[in-house]
């Protein structure tokens, strides 16, 4: 069991405070801040590599998360289970899942939890259970079902998801993806309803020119599926050449495939600065389910290099679409340093959250010496048109392969997810002497909170207490001197709802009462300015049920 530190993170500037995109002022570059106290939410003696997280659709203090974990003396490869059940402050859990056979396991782990709150968890399976493989727990991952067979191709690691949404026709359903290592090298699909007790046959959604790597998930409110994959070349070292996507309004049943979405130049290879580890490039994908402006975009982050706008060091290029996929934009370069500098980012992973911010993670050596690597958080709030970077580690690593795994291997994954106020990353790092799980949960008043100097001289808004909030919030500013004063509430696509104030008014602090019953607002994401004179400030909230 390993305590949380005594405070989440804490905030270093570093550099000046630049304009919050939301001000209706000038703007410039973003700024980079030094966020967090990072921890190991498990330590031990084993390796834990290739990392991925969760939450509770139904409790936003209960986390999943789970890696590759081995030893070789004796050699023994599973799967990590680690869960917080009280929002960070503890977590418990065990280097191996416990399903049976436990000899047989296979690592690169897929988890999900559906709309019950059972844990679901895929797998592959060493010789004689060569395949992929499933188990469940009921006791937030305690105990798990003995292994439940979902294929038995060879395969890569599979991408899962559970749509729990109430409103959609599948809700409940849980599904998974994974590239079949045998010709044309398809993208296979398979899902279940009954939460991992049975699974559908699977079946291939591609029959592609090129071979099929990778693979990942996204589900729309309405139900809608999403899926993207790499396009490799025939040869090694299979270079990735262009982003494959599918979409299924029907639960899986039948697909429309566009085998070249858009091209790409992935990063496939080694890093010979970093002790020749081996990278990818490969895409992931996620979906704004927030209720605002951009409900249903798309978005697909990658690594790339010598294709603009990526430069000739690795980089991290995002492609969005505003119509379920059926046009895609020109790349937009996610990392903010200068272009062709010399240093590298990779493995990025894209998460929206609650408020339409999109969030992407990746390791970065802006900041350090080329062996070595720290992490980074690059957030958008308007849809990927600027970003904020934020170092979310706190020290930095020196990444080496893992020997006996493959040329370079050190793990192909990290991940992000988020609650209603947190963001919590996970990634591998090799700092305390071998590769384990790391994090730094990031409070999103944090991130979202920098605002202009100029304005602090003039007036500040606060974040709304309690947040999310249900039947009553309060939304808190102070005057440095008299002005003229107007607050407004609006909705998740900029509309006014109400005005709180607008007067004149002395120097002082203010809270203000908003209750949304009055009003009879629906659960989902609202805004709240301030505009004092001609400068305006905008903050996010979120009312839930």
């Amino acid at each position: 069991m390993t305590n949380k530190p005594t405070y989440y993170l804490f905030l270093l500037l570093l550099g000046l405070l630049i304009y919050e995109p939301v001000l209706l002022l000038a703007q410039t570059t973003s700024p980079r801040l030094v966020l967090g106290e990072n921890y190991r939410i498990h330590p031990s003696e084993v390796t834990q590599t290739e990392v991925f997280i969760v939450k509770n659709p139904l409790d936003d203090n209960n986390l999943f998360a789970s890696c590759n974990t081995l030893t070789f003396i004796p050699f023994f490869i599973s799967e990590g289970i680690y869960t917080t059940e009280n929002g960070g402050a503890q977590w418990t859990g065990t280097d191996s899942c416990t399903g049976d056979p436990l000899q047989f396991h296979g690592g690169d782990p897929g988890i999900a939890i559906d709309k019950n709150g059972r844990f679901i968890l895929t797998r592959l399976g060493r010789s004689p259970f060569v395949g992929l493989y499933s188990h469940y727990s009921d006791d937030n991952g305690r105990s798990w079902s003995p292994q439940l067979a979902i294929s038995t191709d060879d395969l890569e690691r599979a991408s899962i998801a559970s749509d729990v949404n109430s409103n959609s026709p599948y809700y409940g359903r849980t599904y998974a993806a994974w590239v079949k290592f045998a010709h044309p090298f398809p993208v296979m699909f398979s899902f279940t309803n009954d939460g991992a007790e049975e699974w559908s046959i699977p079946k291939a959604i591609n029959n592609p020119p090129n071979r099929s790597a990778g693979g990942d998930l996204a589900i729309g409110t309405d139900g809608s599926l999403y899926l993207c994959w790499a396009g490799v070349t025939e040869s090694s070292p299979f270079k990735e050449i262009h982003v494959g996507f599918a979409s299924s309004d029907n639960g899986g049943d039948s697909w429309s495939t566009q085998e070249k979405a858009f091209p790409m130049n992935g990063i496939t290879g080694l890093l010979p600065d970093k002790a020749n580890i081996r990278v990818n490039g490969l895409p992931g994908i996620a979906i704004d389910q927030s209720g605002g402006e951009r409900h249903g975009w798309l978005y697909i982050v990658t690594g790339q290099k010598d294709l603009l706008p990526a430069g000739s060091d690795p980089d991290v290029v995002l492609h969005r679409s505003s119509d379920g996929g059926q046009n895609w934009s020109e790349g937009i370069r996610v990392n903010q340093d200068e272009i062709n500098n010399g240093k590298t980012q990779y493995f990025p992973t894209v998460y929206v959250d609650d408020y339409g911010g999109v969030d992407v993670i990746f390791y970065d050596d802006r900041n350090t010496s080329s062996d070595s690597s720290g992490v980074y958080l690059a957030r958008s709030t308007d849809g990927g048109d600027s970003w904020k970077e934020f170092e979310i580690s706190d020290h930095n690593a020196k990444p080496q392969p893992i020997g006996g795994l493959g040329q370079g291997y050190q793990g192909d994954n990290i991940d992000l997810t988020a609650t209603a106020t947190t963001l919590w990353p996970v990634w591998m790092d090799n700092s305390s002497g071998n590769y384990q799980i790391w994090t730094s949960p990031i409070e999103f008043e944090d991130v979202d909170g920098v605002e202009e100097t100029v304005s602090r001289d003039i007036f500040e808004l606060y974040q709304n207490q309690p947040n999310p909030f249900r039947e009553e919030t309060q939304i808190s500013y102070s005057l440095k001197s008299k002005q003229q004063v107007k607050l407004t509430v609006s909705d998740g696509y900029g509309k006014p709802i109400t005005v709180l104030a607008d007067d004149m008014q002395a120097a002082g602090a203010y809270q203000v009462n908003f209750s949304p019953t009055q009003l009879n607002l629906r659960p989902g994401l609202y805004y709240y300015s301030l505009q004092v004179g001609q400068l305006k400030t905008v903050k996010k909230m979120l009312l839930i049920d």
